[in-house]
């Protein structure tokens, strides 16, 4: 998860980035607990959060675009034909979005999520 923290500007993701952005919601923690429940329901998910962020952080940073939909997009490659965990992260966003609206990226979702996931199983 090294890599995914680096691939940030100047305002890299760190744990707190969030406090005080979305009022008096802990995203993380928020991210964290809907994960955790996700765990429960389904333990590969750990997996496929984490061949997520590595399929989406690549060599010029992370930008979401593994979430794209659409006829010509990373998604419809055939490499990633099997990726798991997509609708789970458009889930996971959209959970976000209720309590935090504009606020929150995608790219963040994914990298909050993923570690969340790594640091329930460590």
């Amino acid at each position: 998860m090294t890599l995914v923290g680096q691939c940030y500007g100047n305002d890299k993701l760190k744990v707190g980035f969030y406090n005080g952005k979305c009022g008096a919601h802990n995203i993380e923690e928020f991210i964290f607990k809907v994960v955790q429940q996700k765990i429960r329901e389904d333990p590969d998910i750990v997996s496929d959060l984490i061949r997520l962020s590595f399929h989406d952080c690549f060599v010029r940073g992370c930008d979401a675009s593994i979430l794209l939909e659409g006829k010509h997009t990373e998604q419809m490659a055939r490499v990633n034909k099997r990726l798991g965990g997509i609708e789970d992260v458009g889930e996971i966003k959209k959970v976000v979005e209720k309590v935090c609206p504009g606020v929150v990226s995608c790219t963040d979702v994914l990298v909050i999520a993923a570690r969340a996931a790594v640091f329930l199983v460590s």
